[in-house]
């Protein structure tokens, strides 16, 4: 009985990839807001109402998307943030670069639908970022540089480094299109090293900012 269940079980996790991975696909082109549930369950190949044994709506499945692109990268960015040091901004930058390099299309989705029509899906990208200041805030008080910090500047902090590596993801998604030359390639790659040597400055720059905003 008990194996029957597990096999049972797994043919519904992978039903329920099956789900998400479609939606992904179809939102490469469009909205979730614009996305229809017919359009998903066709991709899949299973009727309509087979959608609704794993998400109450397509709300419900954008918002398992988001915990897909981003839940996975809290104990990376707990790892990351916790090297001390310069170290700390080379490696964050790395992280986000192979982050977009492997998953471009979660990249996407968040970046289109942080502000898009869908408020429980807003609400759980929201919830997802806050989640990772809060995570950060905590990594950065443990540096002697946080002495006579208080809560709410050391979270203030925080949030500008996710607004800053939301940035940089933003800038990696964009040297990602396709080369079709040995010369476009070339050129890609410069264009990576550019946004690396930026987002790097610009990541070293706030980071400067903190150790005089005591002054």
């Amino acid at each position: 009985m008990s194996h029957t269940l597990g096999i049972r079980q797994a043919q519904k996790q992978k039903t329920r990839q099956a789900f998400l991975d479609a939606a992904l696909a179809l939102l490469e082109e469009q909205s979730l807001s614009s996305l229809g549930l017919r359009e998903v369950t066709r991709a899949v190949g299973v009727a309509p109402t087979a959608f609704y044994r794993h998400f109450r709506s397509t709300a419900d499945l954008g918002v398992a998307l988001v915990d897909e692109a981003l839940g996975s990268l809290h104990p990376m960015v707990r790892t990351t943030v916790a090297t001390g040091g310069a170290e700390r901004i080379t490696r964050a930058v790395q992280l986000i670069a192979d982050h977009v390099a492997a998953h471009p299309a979660h990249v996407r989705f968040i970046a289109r639908e942080r502000h898009g029509g869908v408020q429980p899906v807003r609400e759980a990208i929201r919830a997802q970022l806050a989640r990772f200041a809060e995570e950060i805030k905590t990594e950065l008080a443990k540096d002697p540089e946080a002495e006579g910090w208080n809560d709410d500047d050391l979270l203030m902090l925080a949030h500008l480094y996710v607004d800053q590596m939301l940035i940089t993801a933003s800038l990696f998604l964009e040297t990602l299109e396709s080369p079709e030359s040995p010369e476009s390639a070339e050129s890609s790659e410069a264009e990576r090293q550019r946004v690396v040597r930026l987002a790097t400055r610009q990541l070293r720059l706030i980071s400067l900012g903190r150790q005089h905003w005591l002054d």
